[in-house]
């Protein structure tokens, strides 16, 4: 009967035990599940996004351009000034919209376009041929300047301090002719020597579609971004010459 007992209280013992080993600790506590951000609620008030723009860097020319040589580094400029309008629902995402000037300047390889021609079409006269043309200027570009309104739908990661933040943006920009002109500085010979250092000028905006559109994108951190864009109508009228695409390359400062 005593034996009987011990058993008996053993096999108690060792079930509680057992029990002891696999019940969980009455002091641990389930994950907690991180809270979604809710971006309507942050606040914007010290945020600057972009409201002064400057772009500047490479120009070129796409499109039927056969026959025109070009050379050394087209140039741009754009500066804006523009308006930024987060959503309500999340900042991150807005959209900017302004006004302000661009201008292009395109350099051209013993080539003159003949910007205030009488013809029909434009002439790119070449010459690079001595036996018809006993001269030529060193140096001769094209510059075009612009009225613009660009608007862009934008992203930013943190929409509290986007001047320390990653950011994108895509758009369009719609511009109106303001100038058309080529230059051409120092008349030299056959032989590069000099004739006269004189510089000629000409404006007309006769063989240009006064009205562009383009297609934006940058992407960046802070107030340093990569910045392209591509006209989508020809820079020259469809009667008028060859169908002219420019396009930029090159960077973007913003601020404000």
């Amino acid at each position: 009967m005593l034996l009987a007992m011990g058993t008996q209280a053993q096999t108690k013992t060792d079930s509680a035990a057992v029990q002891g080993l696999t019940r969980p600790a009455t002091n641990a506590t389930a994950p907690v599940k991180a809270k979604k951000k809710d971006w309507s609620k942050v606040t914007l008030n010290n945020r600057a996004n972009d409201h002064f723009v400057f772009q500047t860097g490479y120009e070129g020319w796409a499109g039927s351009t056969t026959g025109i040589r070009t050379k050394g580094i087209g140039r741009f400029l754009n500066i804006y000034f523009m308006l930024d309008m987060p959503f309500k629902s999340d900042p991150r995402f807005s959209v900017g919209i302004g006004a302000g000037i661009g201008s292009s300047n395109i350099y051209f390889d013993k080539m003159e376009p003949q910007i205030a021609g009488t013809t029909s079409t434009f002439v790119f006269n070449d010459m690079s041929d001595s036996a018809t043309f006993s001269s030529r200027f060193k140096k001769f570009k094209m510059t075009e300047a612009w009225a613009e309104v660009p608007v862009e739908f934008r992203w930013v990661k943190n929409p509290e301090n986007s001047n320390k933040s990653w950011k994108a943006g895509l758009g369009i920009k719609v511009g109106t002719m303001l100038n058309a002109h080529t230059k051409g500085k120092n008349l030299q010979n056959n032989s590069g020597q000099t004739i006269n250092a004189f510089t000629l000028k000409e404006n007309s905006k006769r063989y240009f579609n006064t009205l562009r559109l383009a297609a934006t994108a940058r992407v960046g951190y802070g107030p340093f971004n990569l910045y392209a864009a591509y006209q989508i109508n020809s820079l020259i009228k469809e009667s008028a010459g060859p169908q002219v695409h420019p396009y930029s390359i090159g960077f973007q400062f913003s601020g404000l």
